[in-house]
């Protein structure tokens, strides 16, 4: 409903409704619409990294999982809205905003440790790995922000060669294409 809605929007009765419970049952286990945002947000958090981990797991080297990364990322584009409004609420809430440093820390954590893989075995070039995890996770954040929004001219396959070919050069090297972002059309 946050995410349909946005966090303004909703209130706690619409929330308790849709759940087909009492608005005194949803703040029992929620002080604050806030603090019910970043538990969902926490939720779908979970969600992805464990649909990441399968699909890391039927990738080989580092290269194909680094291709899996993004092609987990571009299917999850069109889903982007609770994050959407993360970012929003976290620019006057305290406590969404170290949430927001929470997930943005772990994204960077996987795609560093790719990398980091990746060099050991001589795959990757050898560029600061923290430098490429920030700039990996900041150019799929925009161009996911984009694909949300529905903009005509970025689709999930256009996501995925942006970003393909970005970490291509940070990377000094040719990734193998990414399973996934076939959503929308070219």
């Amino acid at each position: 409903m946050i995410a349909e809605r946005g966090v303004a929007a909703t209130r706690i009765a619409d929330i308790a409704e849709r759940c087909e419970v009492s608005p005194p049952a949803v703040l029992y286990w929620f002080d604050s619409k806030e603090q019910l945002l970043a538990e969902a947000l926490v939720a779908d958090d979970d969600q992805f990294y464990e649909e990441l981990r399968e699909r890391l797991a039927g990738a080989g080297d580092a290269r194909e999982r680094l291709a899996a990364l993004f092609g987990a990322a571009a299917d999850g584009a069109h889903d982007f809205a609770l994050w959407m409004e993360l970012w929003n609420q976290a620019l006057r809430n305290e406590e969404l905003r170290q949430a927001r440093e929470r997930f943005d820390a772990r994204w960077r954590a996987e795609i560093e440790a790719i990398v980091r893989d990746g060099q050991a075995a001589g795959e990757f070039g050898a560029a600061d790995p923290a430098l490429i995890a920030l700039s990996l996770s900041a150019l799929i954040d925009g161009l996911t922000v984009q694909v949300a929004l529905g903009d005509p001219e970025l689709s999930d396959r256009r996501l995925l060669e942006a970003v393909t070919i970005s970490a291509e050069r940070l990377l000094e090297c040719e990734l193998p294409p990414a399973k996934g972002g076939g959503r929308a059309s070219p």
